[in-house]
């Protein structure tokens, strides 16, 4: 997609349909005011006789209006100016875009008094995501990308970087939204090595033999039930110039199909199992936005990518494991598998040497309950930086809770076969899966990000299809450009 700003006025541009964004509380100027004094005053009406309503992401249409070039007019809802944010700009684009994109259209133009950088970015980014569908091997798409999108504001720097996180956002739906028959663990790494070559970042592929020698005992066990080998991708990106610069970790899990194992799901809950590694999907997203931003930065992505499934070589529960770190582990539930994959993963990342982690991962259905479904958990063994994490998400307009990490979680952990268990009661079962990873962190400051709920779309939403939403990827963008 070729993204540019213009200055042509949006009724003599030559395109497909324009786009025009309309506050709720403010009277129109700029560009859209001169559309609408172009045709009479009809945007204004159609506002003032409430027959569109501006909320954040309504929209409406407007076809053939006398004067235009464009054949088509998406107005689309920005709420209250005073209440305009990232958020709203990412969701709103990506609504009207949505919309346009169900029908092929290879221009589209876009108009609206919207100044500031980063919302910019969100706005273009938004465009992006919201006409690239979730039907990737359906012959006849819902949904038509946009060749060319020319945008009425001259922030060409907030253009290049909207254009770059909307890319690496659907870069993670596409990963989450693909057969699990195509996208095993190491054909998710051979596409992790891919955007590592396009990208100029360093890739390392840890094979079985490999998770064998450094005695990866939970993560193994989780893929013994598969005929998929097991793998550890690393992604590398020193974008700081100092050679004493820190690094950040961020580790994702990576089961690119969870059955359950021997601990069965039912039918229905499988069906969306191909995006149990969603959590390593945004972390390869994040690493590409990351790395084409150029930021100066150092950041090391590990994924953990294994198959969780039955057989008569699968692991058992009431067996009991040794993690990569010596801790033993008494297996309670096998579907409580991708605990097991972070435990060793996140002991990696220890032993680097790194100096903050962030880990993301679809953990547990208990944090969908406790927060639904658009609001990812957070949990922590240093305060202040779960709130730099936290105010990312708060600048990127995404949402975040922390949950709290009481020792009496702990309790629940206790076992008497073992240094620990894998599963508690079903009781705050979010954080007590929390609990279970800070036993495999050390003393590094470490946020655990739950996105279950905001990984996966069942429903679509007017600026997203149905599938993976690729959540958290400008979370995490937004960490790194405040990092130091």
């Amino acid at each position: 997609m070729k993204i540019s700003s213009t200055t042509t006025s949006p009724f003599q541009i030559e395109a497909n349909a324009l786009i025009v964004g309309v506050f709720a509380d403010e009277s129109l100027s700029g560009a859209v005011a001169e559309l609408d004094k172009h045709l009479g005053g009809k945007i204004s009406r159609i506002v003032e006789s409430q027959e569109f309503d501006p909320k954040p992401c309504q929209t409406t249409r407007l076809h053939l209006a006398d004067g235009v070039t464009a054949p088509i007019i998406e107005l689309v809802g920005l709420g209250p100016a005073t209440q305009f944010n990232s958020g709203v700009a990412y969701r709103a684009f990506g609504s009207a875009a949505k919309s346009l994109s169900s029908t092929a259209r290879k221009h589209i133009a876009v108009y609206a008094k919207i100044k500031t950088a980063p919302v910019v970015e969100a706005a273009i980014a938004g465009l992006i995501v919201g006409c690239h569908g979730s039907d990737l091997y359906r012959s006849e798409k819902k949904q038509t990308p946009f060749e060319q999108v020319s945008i009425g504001i001259d922030l060409r720097d907030a253009i290049r970087s909207g254009q770059i996180i909307g890319e690496s956002i659907n870069l993670t739906r596409d990963l989450v939204n693909a057969s699990p028959d195509r996208l095993y663990p190491l054909a998710f790494a051979e596409k992790a090595q891919e955007v590592c070559s396009e990208s100029g970042m360093e890739f390392e592929l840890w094979n079985q033999a490999k998770l064998e020698s450094e005695k990866c005992g939970a993560l193994l066990a989780v893929a013994q039930g598969s005929d998929r080998k097991p793998c550890v991708a690393i992604m590398r990106y020193q974008g700081a110039e100092s050679p004493d610069a820190p690094w950040l970790a961020l580790a994702g899990k990576g089961v690119t199909f969870d059955s359950g194992g021997l601990s069965l799901k039912p039918s229905d809950s499988m069906i969306t199992m191909k995006g149990d590694m969603g959590g390593a999907g945004t972390v390869v997203g994040a690493m590409q936005a990351i790395s084409g931003l150029d930021l100066p930065i150092n950041v090391v992505g590990l994924l953990g990518l294994v198959e969780n499934m039955p057989s008569a070589k699968a692991f058992r529960p009431s067996d009991v494991l040794e993690a990569r770190n010596g801790k033993t582990i008494e297996i309670i539930n096998t579907d409580a598998e991708g605990r097991l994959v972070l435990a060793d993963v996140l002991s990696i990342a220890v032993d680097m040497g790194v100096d903050k982690i962030i880990d993301l991962a679809t953990l547990t259905g208990a944090c969908l309950v406790a927060l639904g479904p658009d609001v990812a958990g957070a949990m922590t063994n240093d305060s202040s930086w779960c709130e730099t994490v936290r105010r990312a998400a708060d600048t990127a307009g995404e949402q975040i809770w922390e949950l709290p990490m009481f020792d009496e979680f702990s309790d629940q952990l206790k076992s008497d076969v073992a240094d620990i268990k894998n599963l508690g009661t079903r009781w705050g079962g979010a954080i007590t899966a929390g609990k279970f990873l800070e036993n495999f962190v050390a003393n590094v400051p470490w946020v655990h990000l739950d996105i279950a709920g905001p990984a996966f779309l069942e429903k679509p939403k007017s600026w997203m299809d149905v599938g993976g939403t690729g959540a958290l990827v400008r979370t995490l963008v937004e960490v790194a450009r405040t990092w130091h």
